[in-house]
């Protein structure tokens, strides 16, 4: 599957960054082109300023809004985002139309984060505006939302979020939600902490996006996982699972332990994946997923396949399940996971609900500042002016 990827706001352009890497890195090791193009978009030039593998021109870092933020940014409002990408919205699509490999594009996915302005405004927005003109094209959102204390110390975090969540979800053939706070690692450096988080955020695309444009027939699965089952499989709220497991030195070619090993490798992995889901869900809620098995052709054989997959229908026992396997690799057994079509986000209904009590509280508090307001003017209307 081929993607061409935007990145909207300082994280959209971050993580979109690091999609870029990942088709350097698909180019370099196994010559396969994954990634179409790669655009960031952003109200703040020094944020396009930091971004690293994204090429440097204006055809692939787009400034929008200068006129009205100064190259400044949007100062987390985001309604003010969604309007200057409006407004905008020609420079990015002269720019998607002036991507190479744009007729090879199998999806377009649009990345943001959830609590700022620009991003968290301009997604839904574009996510519009790129349906209206492709519409044979899937344009699926990535959404990463904020730190827990984002949420407990900034109220427009919370707002920015539902506003951003329900716009999307309204316009996209599916939004694939990460909660940065299930990646965070103690004792790291913001910025590395960063760093690891969105690299972390890209990893699952890797195997997931390359089975399907293998070439050469030594890396070509039994059961080839491709676009078409991608496409089928995305559908609204969605989550992405990733799991590595090293293969440990086995002690002889019949030796029983081994065996025990390689029966129970099937739960373990998929168990590993389903721990690592980039959100927090219930499984049994999904109505469509899927999963790729990728490792040395030695070690995939009918049983793990077959325990791979029981497991996850019993887990998701209403989902309509996808598999593939991909003979990849030397010394691990990766698996990627999907679970899409999610029919309840206890995470999504907490914004929802804490947004509509934050707008009706804001609502109170403007109808009694109107009040006093009233009774001062009422209350000095005789005193003299020296205006």
């Amino acid at each position: 599957m081929k993607l061409l990827v935007i990145g909207f706001g300082q994280c959209g352009g971050r993580i979109a960054d690091e999609f870029a890497r990942l088709g350097m890195r698909a180019r370099i090791e196994r010559k396969l082109d994954i990634i179409t193009g790669v655009l960031a978009v952003n109200t703040d030039v020094a944020d396009l300023s930091g971004l690293a593998t994204i090429r440097p021109d204006y055809q692939h870092r787009i400034i929008i809004g200068s006129s009205k933020t100064g190259g400044h940014g949007v100062g987390k409002i985001n309604e003010l985002g969604a309007e200057i990408a409006r407004e905008d919205s020609d420079k990015i699509i002269d720019a998607v139309r002036s991507t190479e490999n744009l007729s090879e594009t199998d999806a377009f996915l649009l990345v943001a984060g959830s609590a700022g302005g620009t991003g968290s405004g301009a997604i839904a927005t574009l996510t519009q505006q790129l349906k209206e003109r492709y519409i044979e094209k899937p344009i699926y959102n990535l959404i990463a939302l904020p730190f827990q204390h984002e949420e407990e110390t900034e109220g427009r975090t919370v707002y920015n979020s539902a506003t951003c969540l329900k716009s999307a979800y309204l316009v996209a053939d599916a939004v694939i939600l990460i909660d940065n706070q299930r990646y965070i690692s103690k004792n790291i450096s913001i910025r590395g902490n960063l760093a690891k988080i969105n690299a972390m955020i890209v990893e699952p695309f890797y195997d997931l996006l390359c089975a399907g444009e293998e070439t050469k027939p030594q890396y070509i699965g039994s059961r080839i996982l491709d676009a078409g089952d991608i496409i089928q499989t995305l559908a609204g709220w969605t989550v992405m699972g990733y799991s590595q497991s090293s293969i440990g030195r086995r002690r002889s070619p019949l030796d029983f332990r081994d065996k025990i090993t390689e029966n129970q490798r099937g739960v373990q992995v998929i168990n590993n994946a389903i721990s690592e889901l980039s959100l927090r869900c219930n499984p049994a809620d999904a109505g469509r997923g899927l999963y790729l098995l990728s490792a040395p052709p030695k070690e995939m054989d009918m049983t793990l396949v077959r325990d791979i997959g029981a497991h996850l229908k019993h887990i998701a026992p209403e989902a309509t399940i996808r598999t593939g396997d991909y003979p990849r690799g030397k010394s691990a057994v990766n698996i990627t996971v999907i679970l899409s079509e999610l029919s309840g986000v206890n995470k999504i209904t907490d914004y929802f609900t804490q947004t509509i009590d934050l707008v009706a509280t804001i609502k109170r508090k403007r109808e009694g500042i109107e009040t006093e307001h009233q009774d001062l003017t009422e209350a000095f209307k005789d005193i003299p002016s020296l205006l």
